[in-house]
């Protein structure tokens, strides 16, 4: 969980990647992603700065429990625009809205002017996100959008008295894992070129900041976390803090089998089994509904299919000899919510598999 990073590279907020960060980095609260310069706000949902020419644009958005017309999809978001905090209220926990959004509203009109000018959004999952792909108790930096369509639609609710209102709608799009991963040769040679004379290149100090903003978020957990962090950063890579959060979880103990492997040193040794596998053909997204916490063996059954559940998180063995005796249904805790998409995915795929051999 990263609280702070600066370095020479970090001085500012800007558009597009933030030096030293990457997708999949999770952060404890909103003050955090602010002070990375990930987002300039720690309750707006839409992030705004000032371009070259000096016009408001906008860099981030944060899906954290957001409008009844919002959508994620992961590689396609479909995001409602911003309203004054007067014309919002919430109705069962589900923000709602009392009259029709303006794109006249500045946060609104700088979402625009990126759409319009092809500037990259940087997206923000919280934890009470769609529970496909939101994270445990923190906030995830997803990586590079881009805006590929925006228009005025009609929320499906309406006013109190009946009338139709109308909302800012923005569809965004993914950027491919090609431009997710900053780590080209040219930009190595650009970062290296940004060092302020004397600073080692490649590293980074984590610094706690002590001054507490007047945000007040809930936390669902009882759970603490590093207030410093140092880390020494050679390349940006996806950060492994979906698996670190889904180990941590079960403390290294295997959700199928029950086994807790320890080193000399006590330390458990468990692995991080993505059920929908990522890349190409499957596409499975980086995060902790996506997770299991196995280990080795139980890691190499679920990949190759030797073990699939079911619906009720029952386990079923499809082939092989286990010296293990597995569970009868999946472990789980309260705080990982496992989503079935996931399970029905991995488990189909299979099953299709298992079906095209036989012909």
């Amino acid at each position: 969980m990263i609280d702070s990073i600066q370095d020479g590279c970090m001085r500012e907020r800007k558009i597009g990647h933030i030096a030293g960060i990457a997708p999949g980095a999770e952060f404890h609260r909103r003050r955090h992603v602010k002070r990375n310069h990930l987002h300039g706000d720690t309750v707006r949902g839409i992030s705004t700065l000032k371009d070259k020419d000096g016009v408001e644009v906008a860099d981030a958005i944060v899906l954290h429990g957001g409008y009844e017309d919002d959508h994620d999809d992961w590689d396609w978001v479909r995001y409602t625009g911003a309203s004054p905090d007067a014309d919002k209220y919430k109705e069962n926990g589900v923000p709602k809205l009392r009259r029709s959004q303006s794109w006249e509203y500045p946060d609104n009109a700088a979402l625009k002017r990126s759409y319009e000018r092809n500037i990259p959004i940087r997206v923000i999952r919280g934890w009470k996100g769609d529970a496909r792909y939101s994270p445990i108790d923190c906030y995830r930096y997803d990586g590079l959008y881009e805006i590929t369509d925006i228009r005025t639609a009609l929320s499906k609710s309406s006013t109190v008295d009946g009338a139709p209102i109308e909302i800012c709608q923005f569809d965004l799009h993914r950027l491919p894992d090609s431009l997710q991963d900053p780590t080209s040769v040219e930009r190595h040679i650009s970062d290296l070129l940004e060092q302020p004379e004397g600073t080692a290149p490649g590293t980074s100090e984590g610094v706690e900041d002590e001054t507490e903003e007047s945000e007040q978020e809930e936390s669902p957990l009882d759970e603490k976390f590093p207030e410093t962090r140092t880390t020494q950063v050679q390349r940006l890579v996806r950060d492994d803090g979906v698996i670190r959060n889904v180990k941590r979880l079960y403390d290294g103990e295997c959700q199928l089998c029950g086994l807790r492997l320890e080193g000399p040193d006590g330390k458990p040794h468990s692995e991080g089994a993505h059920i929908r596998p990522l890349g190409k053909p499957h596409k499975g997204p980086d995060v902790e509904p996506n997770v299991l916490c196995l280990c080795p063996n139980c890691h190499v059954r679920l990949d190759i299919g030797a073990v699939v559940i079911d619906d009720d998180w029952s386990i079923i063995v499809r082939t092989g000899t286990f010296s293990e005796t597995l569970r009868p249904k999946l472990k789980r805790v309260r705080a990982h919510k496992v989503h079935l998409d996931y399970i029905r995915y991995h488990r189909e795929w299979w099953l299709k598999k298992a079906k095209q051999s036989e012909k």
